[in-house]
């Protein structure tokens, strides 16, 4: 991609966290970095879970493993590198190194959303049509479904980067960001296409967007309008309860993606910005294993089970 590229400029300058005072990002590194860990932490144990207890070897569980798999993929494109930059004065990334942090970061970032929307289908078809539900997500239609949002993602990964990189880029080179993202990039470039590449990257990712959300919002419709059918208000919570953890997650990537791309234009501060991106990099990421973990009651006793048991000492 580089070698298309005629632009002067060689490397950025990420300052996202530069306006910060001193004496705080260390604290900034401290949390970051515990929430990371705790992220890395809470995804393992999810995907060790559901690998050693049979039970879990379902399509609900395979779709939660495959996510887990993504947002340790997403985090690790953005925030290793983030922390590092904490601590330093000077952080500079070369402009392959950037398009490369760029094409992963989209990548798993639009995987994330091609598996959430998958998930809500798999509880459509859970709740809205039981007795066909062996059929419809058979162990083969859900490795298609699994492996088509991971090509989904890296064609958006591909799309984006591309159009992206092969604009120009005459100077500065100071990226208004904590990591390579397109906004802050595409205010670096000039030429005549800019605006329009700007434009149509904006279009294609908030279609993308907003088409899985919308997918998202369709399957939960035929799925209430159905709960409301169960004439016992225990199945009707019963039924409700299999889908609660993958709705707040929903809500929560959603919600946060929204503050952050449909926020009005005007003036913000670097700190603002900074500080809203994190919203989206280290704090979603971080409270989806939660989530999935005390929402999911299944998941949660399989995890006592297989970790907590053998914590244990037995008895004699």
């Amino acid at each position: 991609m580089s070698g298309q590229n005629h632009s002067t400029v060689s490397e950025f300058i990420l300052i996202g966290f530069s306006h910060f005072p001193q004496q705080l990002l260390p604290v900034l590194f401290l949390l970051f970095l515990l929430m990371y860990l705790f992220t890395l932490l809470g995804n393992l144990l999810i995907m060790a879970t559901i690998w050693s207890e049979r039970s879990l070897h379902t399509p609900m569980y395979l779709f939660l493993c495959a996510l887990s798999i993504s947002e340790i993929l997403y985090t690790f494109a953005i925030i290793p590198r983030m922390l590092v930059d904490l601590l330093s004065t000077h952080s500079v990334i070369a402009l392959a190194a950037c398009a490369g942090q760029m094409f992963f970061s989209f990548t798993f970032g639009f995987t994330h959303s091609f598996l959430l929307t998958v998930m809500g289908y798999d509880r459509y078809v859970a709740i809205c049509h039981p007795l066909r539900y062996n059929v419809l997500m058979s162990p083969q239609g859900c490795a298609h479904l699994v492996t088509w949002s991971w090509i989904g993602g890296a064609i958006m990964g591909m799309v984006v980067t591309t159009a992206i990189f092969n604009l120009t880029f005459c100077g500065p080179n100071e990226v208004q960001h904590f990591f390579c993202h397109v906004p802050p990039l595409v205010k670096l470039a000039c030429g005549d296409n800019v605006f329009i590449v700007a434009k149509g990257v904006g279009l294609v990712c908030i279609t993308a967007l907003l088409g899985c959300l919308l997918l998202i919002l369709l399957s939960y419709a035929f799925i209430v309008a159905t709960i409301l059918k169960i004439p016992s208000a225990e199945g009707r919570h019963k039924a409700f309860s299999t889908c609660a953890s993958h709705l707040i997650v929903v809500v929560v990537h959603y919600g946060f993606a929204s503050v952050i791309y449909l926020k009005p234009k005007g003036p913000q501060s670097l700190e603002g910005d900074t500080l809203m991106g994190t919203t989206y990099t280290v704090l979603t990421p971080f409270l989806s294993p939660i989530i999935f973990s005390l929402r999911n009651k299944e998941l949660k006793n399989a995890m006592s089970k297989t970790f907590l048991g053998k914590l244990s000492p037995p008895r004699s």
